[in-house]
């Protein structure tokens, strides 16, 4: 019997995954591993998707007995240009995920089979709306590569295992999961490999956990929002955490965001897939947002979240024409060379709605440092962009145990203020990681949407007493840590120390007495 509920469905799956890894272990190790793990349930996620969309719509209409697997390819070939309007991509039945298994083990050719199956599928979008979203999602699932194994042979053995490994995952028919087990698996993957893989993982991934609060407070009093954007959007678990949130439907217009690094790109278009995201719903670009940023047509948006990389380089004043660029020109300065948080900060002010909300995770110096980035935070004070800094714990993330931080920026708000929030305690250790549950995002929301000081945990902040602070935005200048240390009553402790004075003459009187008889019978 299949498991029922969202723990053993979540526990089953977990355990299945790890038998993967066992399976294939000492061929393809770590964040490298991903590639295969990720792309194979991405290909049986959008085989086992389409068959179900096309065999439902005949049992609707009557053909009960109608399965798509079992077509042959010249019946499935009519229905080409319909299936790809709607889904974005074309399988034919051979080539389906379940079909390419049951021959899989007596398959000598099952790498150029594979290879076949990913570039027909990634062909059935050209020339369509839907080109771009499937273009290269197969690119770094390579069925060839001497990773899998020194001859072909031994290469196909992996990709049989590969193959009923990712078929043997319980993930059941889709209207009969309690959760989104093909999401819940991109992300549960996501989490081991960036865990093993410290900063070249951790780079991609933000932790389900801080995707959910951020997601929060962007549509905190919202039951929708027109469209969502990322624009440093890694494996894309921040855009899609609004789907949990709200609900797909409820973001009417999509989700949007950029990556720039090639795979880390793929992998979000996939994430989006196994979300059962369509592929007229997500917009996810490829290349530099702070330098050449895609999406100046579908600017502004009702809520951006983002976990930038830390304090990397970027062209800052090298580049003379980005200081005339609309984003950074307010300022009137450029974020250091060194240091592009603020870059994307600016960046996401100038991309936010009117009613909008923005919530990103920020390294502490920015809050803190002089020079240019004093300058950047001056402006966004001054002008009343500051809503709300969130001190949150440190070891959330993957590749880093610091303490990072929240920035909240809104274009209308109701006071001249900022609310600072200390949720450094705020958090349950999990194995090696410090983790936010749902009842610390609970506490943080609660004290984000109370807007009021609460000692030793929140205090609202008038502008311009931080300009008086010299515009520092750190939340420990402004919200006094609790003592948390015992209270010593100092009559009690002289009195305990006069008592232990006295014993001590005491005793060194009895040893006197001792010595003093043992002496005499010597003598």
């Amino acid at each position: 019997m299949a498991p029922s509920t969202k723990e053993s469905q979540r526990a089953e799956l977990h355990k299945m995954i790890w038998r993967i890894a066992n399976d294939l272990r000492g061929s393809v190790d770590g964040w490298d591993f991903k590639q295969y793990v990720l792309g194979f349930l991405f290909y049986r996620f959008i085989s086992e998707n389409l068959a179900a969309y096309l065999d439902g719509q005949e049992h609707e209409a009557g053909n009960v007995e109608f399965d798509y697997a079992r077509l042959s390819d010249s019946q499935a070939q009519a229905e080409w240009a319909d299936i790809v309007a709607e889904k974005g991509y074309f399988i034919f039945p051979r080539e389906l995920f379940v079909n390419v298994r049951a021959r899989a083990a007596t398959d000598e050719n099952l790498n150029e089979t594979l290879q076949r199956v990913f570039t027909n599928i990634e062909g059935s979008a050209v020339g369509t709306e839907s080109e771009g979203d499937l273009k290269g999602l197969f690119d770094d699932l390579d069925v060839n590569s001497s990773k899998l194994g020194p001859t072909v042979a031994k290469r196909n053995e992996k990709l049989v295992k590969l193959l009923d490994a990712i078929g043997d995952l319980p993930l059941g028919s889709f209207s009969d999961n309690t959760i989104d087990l093909f999401g819940d698996a991109y992300e549960y993957l996501m989490q081991m490999y960036a865990s093993q893989a410290g900063k070249s993982g951790g780079e991609y991934y933000t932790p389900q956990e801080i995707s959910e609060l951020l997601a929060r407070i962007t549509v905190l009093g919202k039951t929708e929002v027109n469209k969502v954007y990322d624009p440093a959007a890694g494996s894309g678990s921040l855009l899609l955490k609004f789907a949990k949130v709200l609900g797909k439907e409820n973001v009417r217009q999509g989700f949007y965001g950029q990556e720039i690094n090639l795979t880390t790109y793929n992998l979000a278009r996939i994430n989006m897939f196994l979300h059962d995201v369509n592929f007229e719903q997500f917009h996810i670009a490829h290349g530099d947002t702070l330098l050449d940023p895609a999406h100046w047509d579908d600017e502004p948006f009702e809520a951006i979240v983002s976990n930038p990389p830390y304090s990397i380089k970027w062209d800052g004043d090298a580049n003379p024409l980005l200081i005339n660029d609309p984003r950074y020109a307010p300022a009137g300065v450029l974020a250091p060379k060194s240091k592009a948080d603020l870059a994307f900060t600016m960046h996401i002010l100038s991309w936010l709605a009117v009613d909008g909300t923005a919530a990103i995770v920020e390294f502490p110096g920015v809050l803190y440092r002089g020079g240019a980035e004093r300058k950047i935070r001056q402006y966004l004070i001054d002008n009343n962009y500051v809503d709300a800094v969130i001190q949150l714990p440190s070891d959330l993330f993957f590749g880093t145990t610091i303490a990072t931080c929240i920035i909240v920026l809104k274009k209308s708000k109701a006071d001249n203020a900022v609310l600072f929030i200390d949720a450094s305690g705020e958090f349950t250790r999990v194995g090696n990681k410090n983790k936010l549950t749902e009842v610390h995002q609970q506490v943080v929301l609660d004290r984000y949407a109370a807007r009021e000081d609460l000692a030793h945990l929140a205090r609202l902040v008038p502008n311009s007493d931080i300009a008086a602070n010299d515009y520092n935005i750190a939340v420990s200048s402004y919200v006094e840590a609790e003592d948390t240390r015992e209270v010593i009553d100092i009559t009690e402790l002289n009195a305990e120390i006069a008592r232990i004075v006295a014993r001590q003459a005491e005793l060194r009187t009895s040893i006197d007495a001792i010595v003093a008889d043992l002496e005499g019978s010597d003598a």
